[in-house]
């Protein structure tokens, strides 16, 4: 009987404590003029001079944004279906039920030159990536290089149509992979230049060496072996394996689709799509003043859904691309927390002795 007693002495003791019986201490402030005035104002003091901070750097950053939704066709890959001269390249890649290039440019002038890295990005507005079945619709294992292994979220993606063969990369995500091309060309006094863009770099470096790679292939053969049993996602024009000329660039490694597949959140967003090269003569400071044109191979369609497409060419600051958001929060913050200090000194002083 004493071992029970012992035993039932031991249990007692550990379960009767502070903490499982809720008899922690705990700090219960009592709000008083004397702790809210200077912990508004204390605040208020720190936000103001920060929100000024970041609003002057995001203005700082030199930006262009060119809407092209609806520009009009330069040249087509079959005038047959170019209906009117001044048809726009939306209208023509749905008559041709996109299936033909489209191709058109836009011309703008930089009034003032972009110094320091410049970076190319393309904008979709109303496209939400953000959807629930959207963002689940991938294959994390089949992107890690095993490109026959799909999952059911990948429906109605995951086979081909009317077989068993698997789609490399399977989902939603990757079928609608952003396929513009963008290039930028210079009118200078001798003629026109391209400026040299770069497609490496532009993705995140944990996406690129841990979450994407390429299936094992011998020594000497191309990639497409290791994709053979598969099919490319239906609204793709060529396979995975052609996304590159460059063997470091292409199949799961490509970094624009690595750029793609890391979905958005909110329906209005925009992507890296290129790096200008600043080793280029004539583009080491970086972009000049003077004319430019983009030069599109308009094959997203977006008005089906009646979004936007933007092309942005923009430096960055130590905080970033061009946001004006932070700071002006922070601006909005800190100017409430001096107000509301002031406010309840006010009333402290005016209602004190009553």
């Amino acid at each position: 009987m004493s071992i029970n007693v012992n035993k039932c002495a031991i249990s007692s003791e550990i379960i009767d404590t502070a903490f499982k019986q809720q008899r922690m201490r705990a700090w219960k402030p009592i709000m008083t003029t004397g702790s809210v005035v200077p912990a508004f104002l204390i605040v208020g003091v720190i936000f103001l001079p920060l929100g000024i901070l970041f609003l002057f750097t995001s203005n700082n950053v030199n930006e262009v944004v060119v809407d092209y939704t609806h520009c009009n066709a330069s040249s087509v890959s079959n005038s047959l279906y170019l209906t009117s001269p001044g048809m726009s390249c939306a209208d023509y890649i749905q008559t041709t039920n996109f299936t033909e290039n489209c191709y058109c440019n836009i011309s703008f002038q930089l009034s003032s030159a972009m110094t320091g890295k410049v970076y190319m990005y393309y904008g979709l507005e109303n496209f939400y990536q953000n959807h629930r079945r959207y963002v689940r619709a991938r294959s994390d294992y089949q992107l890690l290089g095993n490109p026959t292994y799909t999952v059911s979220d990948c429906e109605p993606f995951r086979y081909a149509n009317g077989t068993t063969t698997p789609i490399a990369p399977c989902g939603a995500i990757a079928n609608s992979l952003f396929n513009d091309s963008l290039t930028l060309t210079f009118q200078n006094t001798t003629g026109n230049v391209n400026v040299g863009l770069i497609d490496r770099g532009i993705a995140w470096s944990v996406d690129l060496s841990i979450k994407y790679n390429n299936p094992t292939v011998q020594t000497g053969f191309p990639l497409r072996y290791g994709f053979n049993g598969t099919a490319k996602p239906p609204y793709w024009r060529k396979p995975v394996y052609e996304l590159s000329s460059d063997p470091n660039n292409n199949g799961f490694k490509n970094e624009d689709l690595i750029v793609w597949m890391r979905t958005a959140a909110l329906p209005r967003f925009r992507k890296l799509y290129r790096k200008v090269n600043h080793t280029q003569a004539g583009f080491v400071n970086g972009l000049p003043s003077g004319n430019y044109f983009f030069n599109v191979e308009y094959n997203f369609p977006v008005t089906t859904f009646s979004g936007k497409k933007r092309l942005i060419l923009s430096t960055a600051s130590w905080l970033g691309g061009k946001n004006p958001f932070l700071g002006i929060a922070y601006i909005t913050v800190g100017s409430m927390c001096i107000v509301l200090g002031f406010l309840c000194l006010f009333y402290h002083y005016q209602y004190a002795n009553r």
